[in-house]
């Protein structure tokens, strides 16, 4: 939800807007749409949709924000979803990082003896972690049988091949 909004208020420095423009051309209140972008609440995609168009955002691009807005908009809880739904490297990370909150990297650090380093490349999906290290993560955050073996499966399926699953570092 915070990535959102944060993409959002990119969105409109880009197009060198105020809110109080932006509001005359999405014709939402300036008072909505910085609601829209504060994080705490993930605005409906009607919203998101009239800010974006306000912004310039060409209309082809708009399928593209409404993924980023549904990933946003789904509950961080459903761990086991997110990890099923993972198909490229950043959105196994943002499951991993909704699974791990609100654990800091240093307390991941401590918790599995994984550099921090390590564990960051992997939660914003730099870096393909290998299925037995992963695993440990998992477990050591508490992760249920279901969210470890979604874990595994995703790892499966985004490895280029299973020679690359043991490596991981």
């Amino acid at each position: 939800m915070e990535a959102f909004a944060d993409a959002l208020q990119r969105v409109r420095r880009h197009a060198g807007l105020s809110y109080r423009q932006l509001a005359d051309r999405a014709h939402y209140s300036h008072p909505h749409l910085i609601r829209a972008t504060n994080g705490k609440q993930l605005p409906t995609w009607e919203v998101a949709k009239a800010f974006l168009t306000g912004c310039g955002v060409p209309t082809d691009l708009l399928p593209v924000w409404r993924r980023r807005w549904e990933a946003a908009s789904r509950d961080p809880r459903d761990i086991v979803g997110l990890l099923e739904a993972a198909q490229s490297l950043e959105e196994l990370g943002a499951a991993l990082a909704a699974l791990a909150r609100p654990r800091s990297l240093r307390t991941l650090e401590q918790q599995t003896g994984i550099p921090r380093a390590t564990i960051q490349a992997w939660l914003c999906g730099a870096r393909l972690a290998g299925q037995d290290r992963l695993d440990h993560l998992v477990r050591s955050v508490g992760g249920s049988p279901a969210e470890r073996a979604a874990a595994a499966d995703a790892i499966e399926r985004l490895s280029p091949s299973r020679e690359r699953l043991g490596s991981g570092r």
